[in-house]
């Protein structure tokens, strides 16, 4: 070759080869990129440039082993030392071509249907991405890897049929693991929980679905804290998702007056107090109820509503302020628990 007019060291010049190849096959891909960009641009999604920004890393990795391969024709190897290596070469780039098929799959289907699913308020559509997302991940290591053992000359239909009789063993061994993930299925299929809905399963297990997953599902509870439960477990407890039917909540409050306070009037001043708080929605309309004549005092309840269950402490807390202010600016008078001793002589 020419090089060697040049470059008489045949590991220099193949050194010399493989970053040359490597720096012309990666500025002709940043064309390619930038072409494809422009043409895209006027797109009104990112995810082109997100797939951009996630495969540069990946096809630079490809780029290198299709440079080495180039680069190895200027050194003097052994044919059997020759055929392993190319071996070696043709796994990395099989291995690095299906992550960057997993990466493609990943942004333009999955992130198109999350987006999708919020835009056209699918409820279970960012659940069932995530479990399907999981799936997806080991039937693609699982084709890899089957390609590779192909190129590396082990007999795959044997293995296969081996795999089927071990399948069943394991199956049976794994069937606490099958039956999370169907029964992560079924919930997401059943629309029982959705990642972002508000759970109490008891008065202790309460907080936000984070992620349901092929296993298990993650719960971030109000004091930042996960708890993971496993899916099997999950979908046979009682649940109680504050998310359904529909976001909107009831927000209870319940306030007293002390014996000989005008009901009524209690009743038209608390109602234009809950009427003005910020979150309080005109439908179903705020009520105050008088409850009951207590041992020392009358007892009411604010009912109003909220239009999403994720304002309703925030309401509750607004509620409360005014109440207390409005009683306080009326002269009407608030009980509170006491007792008289009497002392006899």
């Amino acid at each position: 070759m020419v090089f060697e007019n040049y470059i008489a060291n045949d590991y220099l010049r193949a050194f010399v080869i493989l970053m040359g190849f490597l720096i012309i096959l990666r500025i002709f891909v940043q064309v390619i990129e930038r072409v494809i960009l422009k043409l895209v641009k006027k797109t009104k999604t990112d995810l082109d440039d997100l797939v951009v920004e996630k495969s540069s890393m990946p096809i630079t990795i490809i780029l290198f082993f299709v440079s080495l391969k180039i680069a190895l024709n200027e050194l003097a190897l052994g044919e059997s030392l020759l055929n392993n290596i190319n071996l070696v070469i043709y796994s990395g780039i099989v291995m690095f071509v299906g992550y960057l098929v997993y990466i493609i799959i990943d942004v333009v289907i999955f992130e198109a249907w999350k987006k999708l699913a919020k835009k056209a308020k699918i409820g279970a559509g960012e659940s069932l991405a995530s479990l399907i997302h999981g799936v997806l991940k080991i039937v693609l290591v699982v084709f890899v890897l089957l390609y590779i053992l192909d190129l590396w000359g082990i007999e795959i239909t044997p293995l296969l049929a081996g795999l089927g009789l071990a399948g069943l063993a394991i199956a049976l061994a794994l069937q606490p693991v099958l039956g999370n993930i169907f029964s992560g299925i079924a919930m997401i299929s059943d629309k029982t929980v959705r990642v972002g809905d508000l759970v109490y399963l008891d008065s202790e297990t309460k907080g936000k679905i984070r992620k349901i997953g092929l296993r298990s599902t993650k719960i971030r509870t109000f004091d930042n804290e996960l708890i993971i439960i496993p899916n099997s477990k999950l979908a046979d407890s009682k649940i109680q998702n504050v998310a359904l039917p529909e976001p909107k909540s009831r927000v209870v409050v319940p306030f007293s007056v002390a014996y000989g306070s005008d009901i009524n009037q209690v009743k038209e001043i608390i109602l234009k107090e809950i009427k003005s708080i910020g979150d309080c929605c005109d439908e179903p309309e705020p009520l105050i109820r008088f409850r009951e004549m207590g041992e020392s005092s009358l007892n009411f309840k604010a009912y109003f509503y909220v239009d999403s269950f994720e304002k309703r402490f925030d309401a509750i807390d607004e509620a409360n302020t005014k109440i207390y202010n409005a009683l306080n600016k009326n002269k009407i008078n608030i009980p509170f628990p006491q007792m008289d001793v009497y002392l006899k002589k």
